[in-house]
């Protein structure tokens, strides 16, 4: 059986898979960063949630964003996790 890694690894063989990949690279950097910063603040999402003044539901999607791509959270739902978790959002436009 191949672990993870190695499953990614030939997947991204494809050039077509690793276009899609390659794409979406940042917003799972992002998505990656938030549950990063739970971690690091040692809060729960129930903990999170809480503080946000939400269900532990809404956290849940938020930190699993690319899972379900009907709705983008919005801004200030991304200003509240920042502040429960101790951090700050910054959203920047960098010319490419």
């Amino acid at each position: 059986m191949m672990t993870h890694d190695e499953m990614i690894k030939k997947m991204l063989e494809n050039p077509l898979i690793k276009a899609e990949y390659e794409a979406l690279e940042e917003e799972f950097s992002f998505f990656d960063k938030l549950i990063e910063a739970r971690h690091q603040s040692g809060m729960t999402q129930a903990e999170i949630a809480e503080s946000m003044g939400t269900e532990i539901q809404t956290v849940i999607r938020l930190e699993s964003g690319l899972k379900n791509r009907k709705k983008s959270p919005s801004v200030a739902m991304l200003q509240k996790y920042a502040e429960a978790v101790g951090c700050r959002l910054e959203i920047r436009l960098v010319r490419g």
